[in-house]
């Protein structure tokens, strides 16, 4: 394809009949006062949209338009353009063709742009028309400002050099937010944010520093870098929250909030001593994501409303249970959200608070000047609650108040850390709460895990393996022949894993006349058999075949999230 010609973009869209000429010659007047981009000034007064103006720009020059929402991005094709040119120029190389390499310009008519691509792949050209703003959130995905970290890590190991380095005058230098160290800390956060990273991991081993992110649950390297610059990199995020920069020897917990593209991010971080330096995991709470309501959890219409039922009694105790990081804590928030009225005084009880919800009470326990879950939740029964939300049950006096609570007039949610519903009130009686307690106090219990979803950009029919099949035969029998599967192939939107993003899989203990009896009577395997009994198939590894029936999930992930309820 031939390199492209210089037009008027304005005269363009007035000969396509997209903006009048009152609109053009108002967006040139803009455009004189603020020196925007004319393109900027029509998309920002309304008068097109991007995609509109990278169409119209694609017939000018007779080129494709690509909408990269619905094209599928092939990493190794990306990276042949380095990532500093791809932002610098807003080129992106699409794919590789017998004799030409397929390359989307935002703006096809920066010439320069154009030769300086041409140059540096050493190829012919053919020439496409993208949006700008979706070529920067794919370079955004692919690249994942992997060079850009490690460039920024190679830079502060330099600056470290081999000498000794006063850290504690590097922390305090004036226009410190030029410092690599910093520069290095807002690129790995801006990374982890672009990855929806859960946590980030900073690991010293014995000759580099790895830095690995935690996605949909699992764990990817982002980079590795020389071990010199760990000690920068801790003292720097010891001082940003606030820690004893000179205690090296024991762990520490401490919370600090980062602004990353406009959004507010909660930063909890723990420091741990390690054979090879500390290891520093930070876990990142977006503040500005907003709350997810109940009905977005994926919740069975069934849970739902009976939870919903639940928690709009005036007493009682509702429990959520399951393993750290299967998102108990966001079901809770989603059903304090629902209940949380100017009628209503909702006290929070949290170690630490993670979530920010306005009109209610939140307090944060702290251990070191005993504010203790125990004497806040004493405390917070005296303040006049209708609802209390206790962040763990994690002794029997802390259970026992809030049972307590719950028989005297007050709605308490809490989580537990058990495997399934059933096993639930069994393990309150362990800790050592009266049994009568548990039969009058509790309502219901709620389990849950997260299994990560098919990617849609990248979704493709699957055949299940002899194993796949027969566990599916187990649970719904010749059914399993009646459905399609699906799985993910792996694609730049995903990082190649096939999965993004995470669902709920959800079973309930509803504590119905013949389940309480079960619980007052001394025979643990009774109360088993009566709360498996009404839970009837409702139960965990149910929903996950559900998810998967309904083209959410793979079956490998329901086999993976739900292993450990093999009977």
């Amino acid at each position: 394809m031939a390199r492209p010609e210089k037009f008027r973009l304005g005269e363009i869209l007035v000969q396509q009949k997209l903006l009048s000429e009152e609109q053009l010659q108002a967006a040139l007047g803009e455009q004189k006062k603020t020196g925007r981009k004319l393109g900027r000034v029509f998309v920002d007064k309304g008068f097109v949209t991007e995609e509109q103006i990278s169409e119209a720009i694609a017939r000018q020059i007779n080129a494709p338009y690509i909408n990269l929402k619905y094209f599928n991005i092939k990493p190794a094709a990306v990276r042949l353009l380095p990532e500093a040119q791809a932002r610098r120029f807003r080129a992106l190389v699409l794919e590789e063709r017998d004799n030409a390499i397929r390359v989307g310009f935002a703006d096809p008519t920066d010439l320069f742009a154009y030769d300086e691509v041409a140059r540096i792949l050493k190829r012919e050209i053919e020439l496409a028309v993208v949006t700008e703003s979706q070529l920067l959130e794919t370079v955004d995905r692919v690249y994942q400002r992997t060079e850009e970290i490690t460039g920024l890590a190679k830079e502060l190991t330099a600056e470290l050099g081999e000498g000794i380095v006063d850290l504690g005058a590097l922390a305090l230098t004036p226009g410190l937010e030029e410092a690599p160290v910093v520069k290095l800390l807002q690129s790995v956060f801006e990374a982890a944010t672009q990855v929806r990273a859960s946590d980030i991991h900073i690991e010293p081993q014995e000759r580099s520093l790895v830095i690995r992110f935690r996605i949909d649950g699992v764990m990817h390297v982002q980079t590795e870098a020389d071990m010199k610059i760990a000690s920068a990199l801790v003292l720097r995020l010891k001082l940003m929250s606030g820690l004893d920069i000179s205690e090296k020897r024991l762990p520490q917990d401490g919370r600090f909030n980062v602004k990353v593209k406009n959004a507010a991010i909660d930063v909890r971080i723990s420091t741990m001593p390690t054979q090879y330096g500390e290891s520093v995991v930070m876990r990142l709470l977006n503040q500005g994501s907003g709350m997810l309501r109940l009905e977005h959890l994926g919740m069975p219409p069934g849970i739902l409303e009976r939870l919903r039922e639940a928690i709009h009694r005036s007493s009682g105790m509702v429990l959520v249970t399951g393993p750290t990081g299967s998102g108990k804590t966001t079901t809770l928030y989603a059903a304090l959200a629902e209940i949380n009225t100017t009628e209503k005084k909702i006290i929070t009880v949290e170690d630490p608070v993670e979530y920010r919800l306005s009109g209610i009470n939140q307090v944060q326990v702290n251990d070191k000047i005993e504010l203790s879950f125990e004497r806040v939740l004493r405390s917070a029964l005296r303040q006049d609650p209708d609802v209390i939300l206790v962040g763990e049950m994690r002794d029997q006096i802390t259970a026992e108040i809030g049972l307590r609570a719950a028989i005297t007039g007050h709605m308490v949610l809490s989580t537990l850390h058990t495997n399934d519903a059933a096993s639930t009130p069994i393990r309150l009686l362990d800790m050592g709460v009266p049994r009568y307690m548990v039969a009058m106090s509790l309502q219901m219990v709620i389990a849950q895990r997260l299994v990560r979803v098919i990617c849609e950009h990248c979704a493709r029919p699957r055949t299940l393996n002899p194993q796949e099949h027969e566990w599916l035969r187990v649970e719904i029998g010749d059914e399993v022949d009646r459905h399609e599967y699906r799985e993910g192939a792996g694609c730049s939107h995903c990082n190649g894993t096939g999965y993004l993003g995470r669902s709920g899989i959800y079973e309930m203990l509803e504590m119905t006349a013949p389940v309480v009896e079960a619980a007052n009577q001394d025979d643990p395997a009774e109360f088993i058999r009566a709360a498996r009994e009404q839970m009837a198939h409702h139960t965990l590894r149910r929903d996950a075949i559900r998810a998967v029936i309904e083209g959410r999930t793979t079956v490998a992930e329901a086999m993976r999230t739900t292993s450990q309820y093999e009977e």
